[in-house]
């Protein structure tokens, strides 16, 4: 039996804060993993501010805040780490995403992995995405390998954060991609009415769905394309900000629609079939609201998971991901992705 003890971390687009979660890692026949600890490391207003404008900085003042957050993710899983007894064999860290467009071979996640060792003592593995990207894939989503070997019980596993991805197994592959925007969007569109984000989706349910806007929003080309594929922040601010931007409707009219765009494009991708079963993560997965929308489009069971797999299923799978790294296993699906070739990805940092 292998065994691995693994810090995996997570930072989303919807800028929620920093996902760590330090795991047991056994494989015999099948892997297998036990949360040992999790914590999300909420962000202030300052790195929210620098995160969400990093895209506009010049080279060097980039550069300068992709060294800045790796100390800030190393000196967070210091702290985070502090008391526990067993000392991890790596830490996997995502990195926040500052630019992804697979279309032009661009993609970059900062959080400096050398910071990240240096300030903790434990070898490191980061930037898990530009060599898929440079094999000609999307880069993302990454996650549905862990899928495969954690949650292989599940015909499909949905994320929903600041977007909705799925993965799925289709003639005999693994295949993933992106779906649409979610928490991006609607965090947006709370901002508006002062609120950080819509708690268990009232704003929405003030609201009325409005069917031109929803015609809008369906109609986007994307939908229409097929996968591999997958979405970035350029790509909401170029398609989808402007259509919400040049509708007169009031907030929570845009909001109750933007659920109903949710809702709608998940319920294309997933079977309508009552012997289905869908598990559910992500921060959606605690709006009821939009719970309910996916709900009364599908009779395929959708399972809401305890709150550590909800909260942290990505940051416990790029755990996984850094040891196949290390263990140069594959960790990065062609048939995801649409790479050339499936890869063993992301730069060590050995300590």
């Amino acid at each position: 039996m292998q065994k691995y003890y693994a810090v995996g971390i997570m930072s989303g687009t919807s800028l929620d804060g920093l996902d760590i979660v330090f795991c047991k890692y056994n494989h015999t026949k099948r892997w297998a993993f036990k949360i040992i600890k999790a914590e999300t490391i909420s962000y202030d207003k300052s790195w929210k501010e620098q995160l969400k404008n990093a895209e506009s900085l010049s080279g060097l003042a980039l550069t300068k805040l992709h060294k800045k957050y790796g100390r800030f993710i190393g000196e967070k899983v210091n702290q985070f780490l502090h008391g526990i007894n067993e000392k991890p064999d790596l830490i996997a860290s995502h990195g926040h995403t500052v630019f992804h467009q697979p279309e032009h071979k661009i993609t970059l996640q900062i959080g400096d992995g050398a910071e990240i060792a240096s300030l903790t003592g434990v070898t490191t593995i980061s930037d898990f995405r530009p060599l898929d990207v440079a094999l000609g894939g999307q880069g993302a989503p990454l996650v549905p390998i862990g899928d495969e070997f954690l949650f292989h019980e599940y015909d499909y596993c949905l994320n929903i954060g600041g977007f909705a991805n799925i993965s799925m197994i289709k003639n005999h592959k693994r295949v993933a991609f992106d779906i649409c925007p979610a928490n991006i969007v609607l965090n947006h569109l709370a901002n508006k009415l002062n609120k950080p984000f819509d708690i268990d989706g009232k704003a929405g349910q003030l609201g009325a769905t409005d069917s031109y806007l929803l015609n809008q929003l369906n109609q986007i080309d994307f939908y229409q394309r097929p996968y591999p594929k997958s979405l970035g922040k350029e790509w909401v601010d170029e398609f989808v900000l402007p259509v919400l931007n040049h509708s007169a409707i009031h907030i929570n009219d845009q909001i109750s629609t933007f659920y109903d765009h949710i809702s709608d494009q998940i319920t294309k991708v997933i079977s309508d079939h009552p012997e289905k079963k869908v598990l559910l993560t992500g921060g959606g997965a605690y709006n009821k609201y939009l719970i309910e929308r996916i709900r009364a489009k599908t009779k395929s069971q959708i399972i809401i998971p305890p709150k550590n797999i909800i909260e942290y299923k990505e940051a416990l799978i790029f755990g996984l991901l850094g040891i196949l790294r290390l263990n140069r296993k594959i960790n990065c699906l062609s048939t995801v992705t649409g790479a050339k070739v499936s890869s063993s990805s992301g730069i060590i940092h050995l300590i």
